[in-house]
């Protein structure tokens, strides 16, 4: 067996002379550069989509909880449609198949398309923990926040959500994580992220140990980075002597 090349990182991916420095320049690329970027590109759809699904998710979480059928209808049938269709045919859906039905989205770029993909399929996951959690509350403090005024939306901005917020902080942690690994279906509309790269440079390099390695540190890095982002949120806001917290 042949011993593992680290240089692999610093040869140009025109030529494949290494590069002093391992950076290119001058119009140069090496493997390095290709790979920070594809990584650049894999924190920015997940960073994007997150912020889709979370947007999207709490909303819907929230109509599943009100008095209103109508509203619970609407949020039911969002979250059982996209949490059943596997990921990756919502993302060739979306590339293939709705361009052609809404003509002004032919020349939306595949990075928007894959956002609005990843973003609508982890809308639906976070609409359960955002009903479970409004639902663990005790029924008294949307009483209470009618009784003392509030609107029923107003009740959720000030009395229901801060709370249920602090209460499924470790599932959305679990799935702000799955996020930045579902983001690798990216790669399967030709955006250059982590494992698009991982792909080409191996056929390219022929050096798969050392690629593969290289992407699978990068996706630990930024998983276990929002990991501990969430943990230090989670422990800044946890209410005293509520059940849960801790790490993940």
């Amino acid at each position: 067996m042949s011993s593992w090349d680290w240089q692999v990182f610093c040869k140009d991916t025109i030529d494949g002379e290494v590069v002093p420095g391992c950076f290119g320049g001058a119009g140069d690329v090496t493997y390095l550069d290709w790979l920070l970027s594809a990584w650049g590109w894999t924190l920015s759809v997940s960073a994007l989509a997150l912020v889709v699904a979370l947007a999207l998710g709490s909303l819907m979480g929230i109509l599943r909880t009100t008095p209103h059928r109508g509203l619970v209808l609407l949020g039911n049938v969002w979250t059982e449609l996209f949490r059943n269709i596997p990921l990756l045919v919502q993302i060739f859906l979306w590339y293939h198949v709705v361009p052609t039905l809404i003509p002004p989205l032919r020349g939306v770029p595949s990075f928007i398309l894959v956002v609005i993909g990843l973003g609508l399929f982890t809308s639906a996951r976070i609409s359960e923990q955002v009903r479970a959690g409004i639902q663990s509350l005790a029924g008294g403090q949307r009483m209470a926040g009618l009784a003392m005024g509030f609107t029923l939306p107003q009740t959720y901005r000030h009395v229901l959500l801060p709370m249920a917020y602090r209460i499924i902080i470790p599932p959305l942690t679990s799935e702000s994580m799955n996020i930045i690994k579902n983001s690798s279906v990216a790669f399967a509309v030709s955006i250059s992220e982590l494992t698009l790269f991982a792909l080409q440079a191996q056929e390219e390099t022929s050096r798969g140990i050392e690629v593969y390695l290289a992407v699978t540190g990068l996706y630990f890095v930024s998983a276990f980075a929002l990991n501990r982002a969430m943990l230090f949120v989670e422990n800044r806001v946890r209410v005293p002597g509520m059940i849960g917290g801790g790490g993940h």
